[in-house]
């Protein structure tokens, strides 16, 4: 995507402190959410290969993840691996990110799994009432700054906008597009293969956003097929200002 004047001209120090620095679709049922968000939903999903009650909600997740105006991320949580299954996507930082969540929601529980609309909201991780809660979160959205990759991949800019309260962060978040399949071998799904979508491989933070146009470098060595969702996210409520995917 090319950049816009609003970055060349804001972040042309950014730039030149970062060249200082260092160097298939799936064939299933799809919820279409209409009309589509003017703003990208980000709908985040925490499940776990080893939890019984998971692969209904990874089901839910994968029938929203093509619809028009929503960005779908699954991440792999680690605490249920005590089970006897070890799951084979999980990242210690991903369980991090949704008991931030839960401090931030002012929740008495860490449940999975866990549906977090924009980082402001739980929702049901049935298909009906998710996309009720896609459209009725893409109603709220007030007007975000916009963000824009370099034409060279290794970089994303962020526009100008008025922060939260306590500031704002940049988040990369590297996933795998499409459906992925494990078979289970022990635990509560022994026997079953357990489909998940858009699974999530690595999450960086980036720097802080203040409301001035910012450029920041993005994580390298991505795998063939990965693609990176920028996340804008309030340090204090985790509300998503805005994301978007290269």
């Amino acid at each position: 995507m090319r950049m816009r004047g609003w970055i060349a001209g804001g972040v042309a120090v950014a730039i030149g402190a970062l060249a200082a620095g260092g160097a298939a679709q799936p064939s299933r049922a799809r919820v279409v959410v209409s009309p589509a968000p003017a703003e990208p939903v980000v709908v985040e999903l925490f499940t776990a290969q080893g939890c019984a009650g998971c692969p209904e909600a990874n089901r839910a997740i994968e029938a929203v993840a093509d619809a028009p105006g929503v960005i779908a991320l699954t991440y792999a949580v680690d605490y249920w691996d005590y089970l006897g299954w070890t799951d084979t996507f999980a990242r210690p930082e991903f369980a991090a990110r949704q008991r931030d969540y839960r401090a931030a929601l002012k929740l008495r529980a860490l449940p999975t799994p866990q549906v977090i609309l924009d980082g402001a909201r739980q929702a049901q991780a049935r298909p009906e009432p998710l996309q009720a809660a896609i459209t009725a979160e893409g109603a709220r959205r007030a007007p975000p700054p916009q963000i824009e990759f370099r034409e060279t991949g290794d970089a994303v800019g962020v526009g100008s906008g008025r922060p939260p309260a306590g500031g704002a962060e940049v988040w990369a978040v590297v996933f795998t597009p499409g459906p992925q399949e494990v078979e289970v071998a022990r635990g509560d799904n022994r026997g079953q293969t357990v489909r998940h979508v858009n699974v999530v491989r690595r999450l960086t933070r980036l720097g802080d956003w203040t409301g001035r146009p910012a450029l920041f470098r993005l994580p390298g060595e991505r795998a063939e097929g990965e693609a990176v969702a920028v996340l804008v996210q309030a340090k204090a409520d985790r509300r998503i200002l805005t994301a978007a995917v290269e």
